[in-house]
């Protein structure tokens, strides 16, 4: 029998577990094509990081909403840097913390935490609804966002509300791609040279259609991307995704990561090749 993906030239704009998940994909015999689109990087300048670190230590939240795995890493190692993990570590346990996904529960767990709530749909939508029946009017909140403003939604949501919201963004952005290998992507696939793009965050999306733009290759972009199949790992990205035109676009129903992302693709693949 062949592979659930056999013969498939997929595009992977993965970057921290392009090994990882280029290496599930060619397991289930698809030719994986790597083109990582962003890097995480550290802060330049972390002193609103450290700020808010004091503050955590200090008792001065009732809640942290994690919105991403990564930014409580990156916040954990600069309390390191800073001989204050232990503390960093013991102020967790005296919060009550709130995770957008399953990431940040992960990152939690790592650091001998558990999450008390959990958005149904992880979404900074969701994390509101899961708030909505909760009177948070000068409730003292510890909003850890993301780079862009994916997460601005969320925090004007919660001061419309009367929380006393104190925001840090922990890592920042940068292109790991350098524009011509992410134009040539564009155009193999606009050439018909690739049957299915996978992202994995809204930020690969961000900077694919940055280059488009960039290159006038915008609307031929989308027009490519929805002759083929796309996938994305969860709620998020999708929405990133039809908000530039993008349809229909494969996702896991229930969880967001890459084993359920590869088992909807080969279900795909399978439901389409019973309809031919």
């Amino acid at each position: 029998m062949p592979a659930a993906l056999e013969g498939l030239r997929i595009l992977v704009p993965e970057t921290r577990e392009v090994d990882l998940f280029a290496k599930m994909l060619e397991a289930e015999g698809a030719q994986a094509l790597r083109c990582p689109l962003v890097k995480i990087l550290d802060l330049e300048d972390t002193g609103d990081a450290q700020v808010w670190i004091d503050r955590l230590v200090a008792g001065e939240f009732e809640d942290a909403i994690w919105l991403t795995g990564e930014g409580l890493r990156r916040l954990a190692a600069l309390a390191e840097r800073q001989g204050r993990r232990s503390a960093f570590v013991l102020a967790l346990g005296q919060v009550r913390s709130i995770v957008r996904g399953p990431k940040p529960v992960r990152a939690l767990r790592e650091l001998g935490h558990s999450a008390a709530l959990a958005a149904a749909v992880p979404t900074s939508q969701g994390v509101l609804d899961l708030l909505a029946s909760e009177d948070v009017a000068g409730r003292k909140i510890g909003l850890q966002l993301y780079p862009g403003d994916g997460g601005s939604a969320l925090l004007s949501g919660l001061r419309e509300r009367g929380a006393v919201v104190f925001p840090v963004t922990p890592y920042r952005y940068a292109a790991e791609a350098d524009a011509e290998r992410v134009a040539d992507a564009i155009r193999k696939t606009m050439n018909g040279e690739i049957d299915m793009v996978a992202f994995t965050s809204s930020p690969q999306v961000e900077r694919l259609f940055e280059v488009a733009l960039k290159d006038s290759l915008e609307q031929p972009l989308v027009q490519a991307l929805n002759s083929i199949c796309v996938a994305a790992i969860g709620p998020v990205v999708e929405e990133a995704l039809r908000q530039r035109g993008v349809v229909p676009i494969l996702r896991p129903k229930n969880s967001f990561h890459l084993k359920p992302l590869i088992q909807e693709m080969a279900a795909s693949r399978y439901r389409a090749s019973r309809n031919r």
